[in-house]
């Protein structure tokens, strides 16, 4: 998997730009918890699996909307995919839909997305074995802002106090928001399950849970950093259901060798390139 950054004011509407390659005949990964996905699909095809017990096929376009769990897939390989991590506002802008509402589901994308956006795609398909990664990334970027809509100005500066939020703390106080945001508690749920897909609650778990597997997937994570880690969590226990539910693996399995996507994925909230990560890990691990 590459990454690399969408282009100028791209970067507001995606966090990151991806190609992937695997020559397995049979792949068999997992999907983190995510904000949404557009995907361009060249070879292979599949199907995923959400929690509810949904089981959605894929499209040659592909749009996995904000999921509040992890799924598991499996793709018929070969397997050749470029496409874009969106963000909240990306989300929005671009399809004008609740993340809560739509969430935890597989559409084809010209279902949601506007034409640009399927424009592009449809070149990216069409010339894919030719196409070098700077060329996708210049057809995406531009598509994007062609695609993008106006969303109030004080909504985005309410996911932007969202994310500052979920910065200060692995387990940041839910009690702060009405403050940071200046909306009543009553609009920092709708809010945040508009643009999030999940109460800020749900939400503070989901990042907690990623942000672990993330530092316990670290080679030299340091047993300083463990004992940080599991002090955001009841109990090992607790930590082990969480990481489940939103990394889609135990502890002990997050950095598993069958599951190259997942890491991949997880790896990138140490891809700095791309500009300011969703919820980036807090310096301090105890805070």
């Amino acid at each position: 998997m590459s990454l690399f950054a969408p282009i100028g004011k791209a970067a507001s509407l995606a966090t990151t730009f991806f190609r992937l390659s695997c020559k397995e005949s049979t792949i068999r990964d997992v999907q983190p918890s995510s904000i949404g996905i557009f995907a361009v699909m060249a070879q292979g095809s599949g199907h995923i699996h959400f929690l509810d017990g949904l089981v959605e096929p894929s499209h040659p376009l592909t749009l996995i909307s904000p999921t509040n769990a992890a799924a598991t897939f499996v793709v018929e390989g070969p397997w050749e995919v470029f496409g874009a991590m969106l963000s909240p506002v990306g989300w929005a802008s671009l399809t004008r839909r609740s993340a809560a509402a739509e969430g935890d589901r597989l559409y084809e994308a010209s279902a949601l997305l506007p034409a640009p956006m399927i424009k592009a795609g449809k070149t990216i398909l069409r010339d894919f074995a030719k196409l070098p990664d700077e060329a996708m990334g210049a057809l995406l970027s531009k598509a994007l802002l062609d695609s993008a809509t106006p969303i109030p100005e004080r909504h985005i500066q309410f996911i932007q106090a969202i994310s500052e939020w979920l910065a200060r703390s692995l387990s940041p106080d839910v009690g702060e928001l009405p403050a940071k945001t200046c909306y009543s508690n009553r609009q920092v749920q709708r809010l945040a399950e508009q643009y999030f897909g999940l109460t800020p609650k749900a939400l503070a778990r989901k990042y907690r849970a990623l942000r672990a597997a993330v530092l316990l997937s670290r080679p030299g994570v340091t047993a300083d950093d463990v004992a940080a880690i599991q002090e955001h969590f009841y109990d090992q226990s607790h930590m082990i259901r969480e990481m489940r539910r939103f990394a889609g693996r135990t502890p002990a399995r997050i950095a598993d060798p069958d599951t190259p996507y997942l890491s991949s994925f997880l790896g990138l909230r140490d891809f700095r390139e791309s500009g300011e990560r969703m919820a980036p890990i807090p310096s301090n691990l105890r805070a």
